[in-house]
């Protein structure tokens, strides 16, 4: 029974690494061949192709769910009714934000995606799930901010079957909230209002999935302990559910108070059964919470009916049962953490040689989950927390055993506002206490951050898994050591002397460049901070940390402007940074201890560098700081914000210049790039640093015109994504747009 589940599995796990869709036609015929297979001596061949084809068609629904490129950038009024609960995050400095999932949306000039993902600043009255709403939006097709070692939003949002997203202009209610995700939303209203404020965001997450509440330094120390599994309903917490349910009717079996007619077991197994899916359903169903309740339900009728089989078949079971339901999943990081903790489990429960005591089987299963998960961390340049087994071997049973138990009876108790409140007050203290003390390991061990690492190191990685978990007589552990350091020690390619290493990172509308020679490393710009997205963190930081890069000698900020210099902060809390550079130092906070942009010369690795102000510049954009590098003979020009004026000036101080990649100033404004600076400098190529459909109309047409007229090729980071230049071997560039991935 084995093998054909896995060859299921493994067709429909292929869609994974497809660069493209095979056409309906294609398909057709793989599945009429897999049919006419299945009866041979092939037949597992036939389910694997089988699997294939019915991932791939669940793939080409959801590319044809996707918003029309006709209708992108274009503002209609569309209605549909709001999904799940909205997301309120609160940045202290910056507007009321919300952000919700539209359901069934409907619109008099188009079709429309199923589900839409909006987002509406300053909104002016509360938007809840279940309600029905009218609103004027801007729609985009998915799309997202594509670096190296970064987050694949895209990716993300077809995983979620999302076929576009955007922004609210304006809009109002056509119906109250009714159904499923009203209740929710209700339920979160009342823990809102019942639980102490430290604690609320906690606990809703807890009884509801709902994530939104934490506050961001919350989510750090979740992330920094390992712990973060904690605040996401998935397998633990269903199964806690399921087995108090189970525990109930055993229980009253061994007192004695348990009808002998009635056979106990199946009446556990169908109450733990219906526990869990009441659970999923107040926490939403989403993927992961589907994916727990399949699972335990799986492990349930093993339990009742199928105890001869063995736990590995339950588990391929559970494995296929999720992948048939949504082939998609296999697009999201949290699918495999979860399998491969599980499946690690296993076998390590399998092979082991005597019975375990209580406190064997908590440590045990604690480390065993982080040597397993390891290596997809490290692949996915995620931090891997080295306390992590010890801060949950206390925060799991701390709030397995007493904050969710008391969580969830101050949820069933809300329609007695008082005795909830009391409940929801303990519960409160119990995640106060349970956050005091995961501070103080992450304070004391922080989190290690790896580099990104290939394909070979993480297969490595896994079998170095196995050396850990199997009994030693199988694998010995200093193979497993071995096996490691691909993957602790990664090697980066270098930058020869003499070249440059230039990145233009895809911060959306902002500006983000790393420059890389043989033994130095400059940022200009450290991407904006808009809207709770701080682009430092979220983009600039992991693309250094993928290239295993601590150290910046120096970090320009071309001015003070939040687009360019909203980041520094998270940089600046990442890595190590030697010197930090500005056109406005004055307007950085003290702690920065900015320099002046000043104009001078330097030489690293064979690499040159210039440095230029405008002295006579009198707002923000012309005091930006100019940045011109040469590897080789091969020039790039880095003017920030600089307008027209300042363009002149720089001319006029630097009348030989003239260079081979210009980064658009202004990111393509009409204010900059001006057709005489064009002419002078006479580049061969432009990058425009901006975000897909900007507020501000980048880049201007007029732009445009002047790098064309001048036979300039453009790369524009909205639709190349990164950028890789090597300067110094006045060789074409490289951008992210040419990884093919079918979701794309």
């Amino acid at each position: 029974m084995r093998l054909p589940l896995i060859a299921i599995a493994l067709g429909i796990l292929s869609l994974r690494w497809l660069p493209v869709l095979p056409s309906p036609l294609g398909l057709l015929c793989c599945a009429v061949l897999a049919l006419m297979l299945l009866p041979s001596r092939v037949y597992l061949l036939a389910l694997v192709l089988l699997g294939f084809c019915w991932a791939c068609v669940n793939a080409l629904w959801a590319v044809h769910d996707q918003l029309a490129p006709e209708l992108d950038g274009r503002t209609l009024w569309i209605e549909g009714t709001v999904q799940d609960l909205p997301e309120w995050p609160v940045v202290q400095g910056q507007p009321v934000t919300v952000r919700f999932q539209l359901a069934d949306a409907v619109s008099r000039r188009a079709d429309l995606p199923k589900y839409i993902r909006l987002s509406w600043r300053l909104p002016p009255e509360p938007v809840k799930a279940g309600e029905r709403w009218r609103l004027a939006v801007r729609l985009k097709r998915p799309d997202g901010s594509l670096n190296p070692y970064g987050f694949d939003y895209q990716a993300w949002l077809f995983a979620k079957r999302i076929g576009a997203t955007g922004s609210v202009k304006t809009g109002q209610r056509i119906a109250s909230g009714q159904g499923l995700q009203h209740w929710r939303e209700r339920i979160r209203e009342r823990i809102n209002n019942s639980a102490p404020k430290p604690s609320q965001g906690v606990l809703a997450a807890l009884v509801l999935g709902d994530g939104s509440g934490l506050t961001a330094q919350q989510w750090h120390t979740l992330q920094t302990t390992g712990t973060v599994h904690l605040m996401v309903i998935s397998g633990q917490h269903i199964s806690l559910i399921a087995a108090i349910a189970y525990a109930a009717v055993f229980g009253l079996m061994r007192l004695g108070c348990w009808p002998r007619r009635i056979p106990w077991l199946p009446v556990a197994c169908w109450v733990s059964m219906l526990a869990a899916i009441a659970y999923g359903a107040i926490a939403g169903f989403a993927v992961p919470v589907q994916r727990a309740c399949i699972m335990v339900m799986v492990a349930l009728l093993w339990r009742w009916r199928f105890q001869s089989l063995s736990a590995w078949t339950a588990f391929l079971i559970a494995l296929c049962l999720v992948l048939l339901y949504e082939p998609l999943v296999v697009l999201q990081v949290g699918f495999w953490l979860s399998f491969a903790a599980v499946a690690a489990l296993i076998l390590a429960f399998a092979a082991r040689l005597g019975p375990w005591r209580w406190w064997q089987m908590l440590g045990r299963t604690q480390w065993i989950a982080a040597v397993a998960l390891a290596p997809f961390l490290l692949a996915l340049n995620l931090p891997v927390s080295l306390m992590g087994p010890v801060a949950n071997i206390f925060a799991v049973p701390w709030l397995s055993l007493l904050v969710l138990p008391l969580t969830l009876l101050g949820a069933v108790l809300l329609p007695w506002p008082s005795l909830a409140s009391f409940i929801f007050s303990l519960a409160g203290w119990g995640v106060s206490l349970m956050f005091t003390v995961l501070d103080w390991f992450a304070q004391g061990w922080p989190a290690w951050q790896g580099s990104g690492a290939g394909v070979l190191a993480v297969c490595l990685a896994v079998l170095a898994v196995l050396c850990f978990v199997l009994p030693r007589t199988v694998l010995p552990l200093t193979a497993g050591l071995a096996l490691w350091l691909p993957l602790l020690t990664p090697e980066l390619k270098e930058v020869a002397h003499g070249e440059a290493q230039v990145w233009v990172l895809d911060v959306g509308q902002g500006q983000a460049v790393w420059v890389k020679t043989a033994r130095h490393s400059l940022l200009y710009d450290a991407g904006p901070f808009m809207a709770s997205f701080d682009a430092g963190e979220r983009i600039v930081v992991p693309v250094l940390r993928g290239f295993k890069q601590a150290h910046l000698e120096q970090l320009v900020l071309s001015h003070a402007d939040t687009d360019h210099a909203g980041g520094a902060q998270a940089i600046l809390d990442a890595v190590k940074v030697t010197q930090v550079v500005s056109g406005q130092p004055a307007e950085h906070p003290s702690h920065y201890a900015a320099q002046e942009c000043r104009t001078q010369q330097w030489e690293w690795d064979g690499v040159w560098f210039w440095r230029w102000q405008w002295s006579q510049a009198k707002d923000s954009n012309q005091k930006s700081c100019v940045l011109l590098i040469a590897a080789q003979g091969e020039r790039l020009l880095l003017t920030g914000d600089l307008d027209a004026a300042g363009e002149a000036a720089l001319l006029a101080e630097w009348p030989w210049l003239s260079v081979d990649w210009l980064v658009a100033g202004h990111h393509g404004s009409r204010t900059s790039t001006s057709r005489r600076f064009v002419q002078a400098i006479t580049p061969r190529n432009a990058l425009i640093s901006r975000g897909q459909h900007n507020s501000y109309g980048h880049p201007h047409p007029q732009v445009l015109a002047n790098l064309q007229r001048e036979q300039v090729r453009i790369y524009d980071t909205a639709h190349d994504k990164a950028v890789r230049i090597n300067l110094g071997r006045h060789a074409e560039p490289w951008t992210m747009a040419m990884q093919s991935r079918f979701w794309r």
